[in-house]
């Protein structure tokens, strides 16, 4: 393992950009197949592995709403919980917001609670063996329409106080942040945080119509947003947290090659970035993997990668005090990085991080 390898594993850092369901694993999808007693489309784990050539985000919906199809149970859901937070404890990984999909399992005739229930019950187990807080985040398919986005914010009122914000996601284009404006200030009213994908395949204007129609406090994706030079502007002047995911976008053709990819360019323009890995099953790789795959091509330093972490804790929904404790850990780690092997570059970031909008 590299020193640099070395030093993004032991920063620590939150994931801000994680859809549960995107960590099942194809050995976990045949696993949960055999214990629900359904049959899979795919003779092998090898077999799964091979349809993950995507060429486009329609492409991986596809299959990934198929793999969804395994998750019967509460326990299904809490064990899928609870191994992707196994694995990212072992990357300095401290806090974790992440997405799921009720429509995706209410669609197929799942009640609400199973995967709401199963979820909160593996986040708890996390924190207790792993120590890392986590919060849920009710993502709506924008694929469907609004009234389906108003009956999953229905039936999740009675866990609404264990739900911290929605977030919009699924296929991108031809379907705008204005299609749910209703639904997202209705759940501006109930007091819950709002996110929404914009940019990443769809154009700025979605960016900005996030901003502006659906009030979000962070964005998700915000890679086209560099095409705009006054939606960067604003961008930067508001400190709007932006949860990049570069494995995603090469896997997704979003970017070539992820020396290519923007996330640099954004640090450089003041924009407050984060890296996260989306739906690391798929993708090729989970957070660590996300920080160390990107690092090198872009010649991040590890000042920019100090930026980084602390933008994952600013821009979390943790209250000023969670974030500052987070905060002085990063600082305790780089003065002990620091000490033991001083490398030039190494240090606090040199913008300072703003917390997410409240």
């Amino acid at each position: 393992m590299t020193d640099l390898s070395v030093f993004i594993a032991g920063l620590p850092k939150a994931e801000l950009h994680l859809h549960i369901e995107g960590s099942l694993e194809p050995e976990q999808m045949f696993a949960f197949a055999r214990r629900n007693r359904l049959a899979l489309p795919f003779a092998s784990v090898e077999d799964v592995r091979a349809a993950y050539a995507f060429s486009n985000l329609q492409d991986f919906l596809d299959i990934y709403y198929q793999g969804a199809g395994v998750l019967m149970t509460e326990q299904d859901f809490h064990d899928l919980a609870l191994a992707y937070f196994r694995r990212v404890a072992a990357d300095g990984c401290r806090h974790v917001e992440l997405f799921f999909d009720p429509q995706t399992h209410t669609d197929r005739g799942l009640p609400f609670r199973v995967a709401v229930e199963g979820l909160l019950s593996g986040m708890a187990e996390a924190q207790r063996s792993f120590g890392i807080t986590s919060k849920l985040i009710l993502c709506f398919l924008r694929h469907l329409d609004e009234d389906a986005a108003f009956a999953t914010l229905k039936a999740a009122e009675p866990w609404l106080d264990a739900i911290t914000g929605v977030g919009l996601d699924s296929s991108e284009l031809g379907h705008p942040p204005s299609k749910f404006a209703r639904v997202f200030k209705a759940a501006g009213e109930r007091g819950l945080r709002r996110v929404a994908h914009a940019g990443e395949e769809g154009p700025p204007a979605y960016v900005w119509e996030a901003l502006d129609i659906l009030k979000v406090d962070r964005i998700d994706h915000g890679n086209r947003a560099l095409e705009d030079a006054a939606l960067v502007k604003r961008l930067a002047a508001e400190g709007m947290t932006l949860t990049v995911c570069p494995l995603s976008n090469l896997k997704l053709r979003v970017v070539d090659d992820l020396a290519a990819h923007p996330l640099k360019r954004m640090l450089d323009l003041g924009l407050k970035a984060t890296v996260n890995s989306d739906d690391p099953a798929y993708f090729g790789g989970y957070l660590g993997e996300n920080w160390r795959a990107a690092a090198p091509p872009l010649g991040l330093t590890r000042a920019e990668l100090v930026t980084l972490a602390k933008n994952s804790f600013t821009g979390a929904f943790l209250t000023p005090a969670e974030a500052a404790a987070h905060l002085a850990a990063i600082d305790a780690y780089v003065i002990r990085r620091r000490g033991s092997s001083p490398v030039p570059g190494e240090g606090t970031a040199t913008r300072a991080a703003r917390p997410a909008p409240r």
